[in-house]
């Protein structure tokens, strides 16, 4: 068993966050725990405590970390697209995609709970940072719509793109032909848009 000193605070944290999403790479969350996380580095369960304050909060960095790669991802699918249409295209495949390579992960993303803790501002500002990316796209697409009409289509088409990409990283699509979430969420954003 490693010591407490054996490595410092920030190589400690460091360890601790790789071994998870390695782990979370194959198996569900589901499947981990504070005593197989200190195990898999070789440490006790009550070190990682101190350092992070609970399993908890062990699990929000995390989803922290892993917010922080799909917004690098995202700010990368749009960069180079002038149109904003097709950027808000390119943003919606790539958070499907993202589901798709790291889905337990994506899935830890919407399952963790904070147990009736706030969440921590520097967890609320990730999310803030993702939404805002959405609803600055929309503002382009239709400066004459009002912030709260912006918000309101990003929350709608969010919560479509969430959705069929859940059901697609789940396979819970329930048809006898394999389905495209991809082609599903083109027809949703071409249908909603069309109509906004």
């Amino acid at each position: 068993m490693a010591r407490r000193n054996d490595h410092t605070r920030e190589e400690l944290i460091s360890l601790t966050l790789k071994a998870s999403k390695a782990f979370l790479s194959k198996h569900s969350y589901h499947e981990l725990s504070l005593r197989k996380i200190a195990s898999m580095i070789g440490y006790v369960p009550s070190t990682l405590v101190n350092v992070f304050g609970s399993y908890n909060l062990l699990l929000l960095h995390v989803v922290a970390q892993t917010l922080d790669e799909l917004a690098s991802e995202s700010k990368l699918a749009v960069k180079k697209c002038t149109d904003p249409k097709k950027a808000l295209y390119k943003l919606a495949y790539c958070y499907h995609d993202f589901a798709q390579k790291h889905p337990y992960r994506w899935q830890l993303i919407f399952e963790h709970n904070m147990n009736g803790e706030d969440l921590p501002e520097w967890q609320a500002e990730r999310i803030n940072g993702m939404t805002s990316m959405l609803e600055a796209l929309l503002q382009v697409i239709a400066p004459h719509r009002s912030a709260q009409e912006v918000l309101r289509t990003s929350r709608v088409l969010w919560a479509g793109v969430h959705g069929i990409t859940l059901l697609s990283v789940d396979d819970k699509f329930f048809t006898a032909e394999p389905v495209d979430g991809k082609a599903l969420i083109e027809d949703l954003l071409s249908q909603y848009l069309a109509n906004w």
